[in-house]
């Protein structure tokens, strides 16, 4: 292998740096080409860019321009429209001023006739009334004259009218009571016959109606008074002086009395003696002290007047219907 010396050496590194250096001018030189070329290009773009831009603004400024005639025109216009619409407006409100104060001056005019007619009216009527009330006046004391001077008249006569006549009474009275005692001494004979017959009757009424009540009673064996009783009796006498009574049906439990006040025909005046029967079967009967008490009045007939009144002091109503014994209890109360 030949060995190569120093110049050689150097002048083959020498001969690659030119080539390189030529490599590298030749770069720079097709840099500088493209470089410019780029610029062209570029300053062309820009070119055109700025002609767009500048077509732009004036397009832009064409349509502001147009915007701004357009709105200055409808400017005109609205400002037209707004002074006919304030003059019409004004034209309208002078006119229904006008009208305004036309119709209140009539109406002014109008009620002022009508207050000074009323007036005229009143003062009118006012006289009218006055003298109306003048004439009334004056016939109202002739009148009241002839009244009192008729009133004395018929007094005189009415006053010697009624003495004649109480001297007539008084001698017919006289009559009448001489007449009047020899028939009551009449009558009351007649009477005494009467009630020695009809106390039998009576009696024998009362105690049909007593048996009729007390088996109905004892043959129900039902529900009274909203109570079952176990015990039924009749004809229980109370013996505490000032306090003696009968209870013509007695109907018994451990807790509760029914009382029963029997009548042939019973009466309104029954109804308090039923009510007292209460009070004295306690004081009679000690032992019935806490016992509630209902009571009850039977009879064979009952009309309105004593109905209503048992109702209403909370006595049991006891009364036959046909064969049947009804008894009203809605408005019973215990004492």
């Amino acid at each position: 292998m030949k060995t190569k010396t120093i110049e050689e050496y150097m002048e083959s590194v020498w001969a690659t740096l030119d080539k390189i250096a030529e490599q590298i001018k030749e770069s720079a030189a097709e840099t500088a080409k493209r470089q410019k070329s780029l610029e062209i290009e570029l300053k062309k773009q820009q070119k055109a860019a700025k002609k767009r831009q500048d077509k732009l603004e004036a397009d832009s400024k064409k349509r502001q321009d147009e915007l701004e005639a357009d709105m200055k025109i409808r400017q005109e216009e609205a400002d037209k429209r707004k002074a006919d619409f304030e003059a019409e407006s004004k034209k309208r409100q002078d006119k229904l001023e006008a009208e305004s104060k036309k119709r209140k001056d009539d109406l002014e005019a109008e009620s002022k006739k009508r207050k000074d007619d009323l007036e005229a009216e009143s003062k009118k009527r006012q006289e009218d009334f006055e003298a109306d009330m003048k004439r009334w006046r004056e016939e109202a004391d002739k009148r009241k004259a002839d009244f009192e001077a008729e009133s004395k008249k018929r007094q005189e006569d009415l006053e010697a009218e009624f003495k004649r006549r109480q001297e007539e009474a008084d001698k017919h009275k006289a009559e009448f009571q001489a007449e009047l005692k020899q028939r009551r001494i009449e009558f009351d004979t007649k009477i005494t016959k009467i009630n020695e017959s009809m106390g039998h009757y009576s009696n024998n009424i009362g105690y049909i109606a007593e048996e009729y009540f007390f088996n109905s009673f004892k043959a129900g064996k039902a529900n009274f008074f909203g109570e079952d009783f176990d015990r039924i009796e009749k004809n229980v006498k109370g013996i505490k002086i000032n306090f003696k009574d009968e209870y013509d049906i007695l109907l018994i439990n451990g807790h509760t009395i029914g009382i029963v006040e029997v009548k042939s025909k019973a009466h309104t005046n029954d109804v308090s003696k039923v009510l007292k029967k209460a009070e004295t079967f306690r004081i009679n009967f000690p032992d019935y002290q806490n016992h509630k008490v209902y009571l009850g009045l039977a009879s064979m007939a009952f009309y309105d007047e004593l109905e209503t009144m048992c109702k209403l002091n909370g006595i049991a109503i006891i009364k036959q219907v046909g064969e049947t014994l009804i008894i009203y209890d809605d408005n019973i109360k215990s004492y």
